[in-house]
């Protein structure tokens, strides 16, 4: 299968400051490829790389089988790029916004006007197409700017969290959308802090954390990596915490985590039928209340807890699951 990018090995310091420390990785032409990681982990930083923003330190970075470094005007026409925040004009209208982008393109007006009355009415803006951008919603925006990405039919797409801050409604236009690209034949890169976005989404998932590949696969492949059960509680108490951890980590198959907003302990374990009644007791033995105790498989959120709770250390190599090269 022909590749839509990849990075070899690539890595991006400012001063001391390691934005990414050599990631390799790759995607097929017509997937969707999934970018997770918390904030500040080098997902932005590898939509930069790729779509030529930034040069890499080192390490070799193509789209389309073309250089970024070497060949950035070309990678420019196979590309679109939708960033964090909507890039739009709020002076303008939907319609000069998108028709404006067109121009740039090098399309004659006749041009840029069919294809931004096309994309407003493929994005279900044409009753609003003529009035001020300052007038449209967070959703509306969104839509907008992720048009203005569209309007030179890239064959790749990068999509920097694009669903960031909407309501559930236009989350699901976006990726109603999104798939629409694909069946089209248009490979998209897709970083999201959502995990359910993920999951809904991406042929393959990525997690990188402190600019770092520590996992990657199809989403039911990083679940079986976890194996087990996963036994979750709230503690009543946020000081129990070491002394719960402590108490569970013998009969847990991996490290515990922690989430410090709602006070929830996981404990992955290999057998939950068994290992639930041995935390119950290791609990009471240890005087630690707790409520909501809970049992279940894992989850895409369960995964991403265990790679990036706590950090990776240094030495942490990157883990590939079963038929993806890392």
């Amino acid at each position: 299968m022909a590749t839509a990018f990849d990075l070899t090995d690539v890595a991006k310091y400012y001063g001391a400051t390691k934005a990414l420390d050599g990631v390799t990785l790759s995607s097929g032409e017509g997937e969707i490829y999934g970018l997770l990681g918390p904030n500040g982990a080098g997902k932005t930083t590898i939509v930069r790389i790729l779509s030529t923003l930034v040069a890499p330190t080192r390490g070799v970075a193509t789209v389309g089988g073309l250089d970024v470094v070497k060949d950035p005007g070309a990678v420019r026409q196979l590309i679109g790029l939708a960033g964090q925040y909507a890039a739009v004009d709020e002076f303008q209208t939907g319609f000069e916004n998108i028709a404006m982008v067109g121009q740039l393109y090098g399309l004659r007006w006749r041009e840029a006007k069919r294809r931004a009355q096309e994309l407003l009415e493929r994005l279900d803006l044409v009753e609003a197409a003529d009035r001020p951008v300052s007038t449209y919603s967070g959703g509306m925006r969104r839509r907008l700017d992720l048009g203005a990405s569209l309007v030179g039919r890239p064959r790749i797409l990068f999509l920097d969290e694009p669903t960031t801050g909407l309501d559930p409604k236009s989350r699901n236009d976006a990726w109603a959308i999104i798939r629409e690209l694909v069946k089209e034949g248009t490979s998209i890169l897709l970083t999201t802090q959502y995990l359910d976005e993920a999951d809904e989404l991406a042929d393959t998932i990525a997690v990188v954390d402190h600019g770092r590949l520590v996992a990657e696969g199809t989403s039911e492949q990083l679940k079986s990596t976890l194996g087990g059960d996963i036994v979750e509680f709230r503690l009543e108490n946020a000081d129990d915490r070491q002394a719960a951890t402590n108490a569970l980590t013998p009969l847990a198959k991996a490290p515990p985590t922690y989430d410090a907003d709602t006070r929830t302990l996981s404990v992955p374990v290999h057998d939950g039928s068994q290992d639930l009644m041995h935390i119950v007791e290791a609990l009471n033995g240890s005087k630690i209340r707790v409520r909501d105790l809970s049992l279940h498989r894992p989850s895409l959120d369960d995964v991403f807890l265990a790679l990036t709770g706590a950090g990776p250390s240094e030495e942490r190599s990157a883990t590939t699951v079963e038929g993806h090269q890392s």
